[in-house]
């Protein structure tokens, strides 16, 4: 192929990543289409054969060296918002009554979630209780007065 197919190429999987969310897949192959059009415009690209093998070879060795650190790099504040271990020791208002040890509904942040009562105390419709541990998409309440056991 000649070196400015690659680069059309290179620049539209650019424009496709940008286009898409895709979470950086296409980017790579986008970089590694540039930069086999820069090695074939150098002329050190070889027969067309040679230029998809090293295409794919770029392509998939910089997917997999490449993507995490960038994503880390962009969006480390996404992840820590999303992280549900954050939610530990804020209150949630219990939607039914829980007897100990019973599973039910709570509201938190505005969101209705499965919650099991880990106190020794009822807790009563509208209470509100502390988050002990999030298990999966389930909180384990505790009522605020009510120490947890160590």
């Amino acid at each position: 192929m000649a070196w400015w197919m690659w680069l059309v190429l290179g620049l539209l999987l650019l424009a496709g990543e940008i286009l898409t969310p895709g979470g950086f897949y296409v980017f790579f192959f986008g970089l590694a289409a540039l930069v086999v059009g820069g090695l074939a415009w150098l002329g050190a690209a070889g027969p067309g054969w040679v230029q998809w093998l090293l295409f794919s070879a770029l392509s998939v060795v910089s997917l997999l060296v490449l993507r995490a650190p960038l994503l880390r790099r962009i969006a480390p504040r996404q992840r820590e918002a999303l992280a549900v271990d954050s939610l530990v020791g804020e209150l949630a208002v219990a939607l039914e009554d829980l007897p100990p040890g019973a599973h039910g509904k709570a509201e938190l942040r505005g969101t209705a979630w499965s919650a099991r009562n880990a106190g020794t105390r009822p807790l009563a419709r509208g209470e509100r209780a502390r988050v002990e541990q999030v298990e999966g998409l389930m909180l384990a309440l505790r009522a605020p007065q009510e120490r947890s056991p160590s």
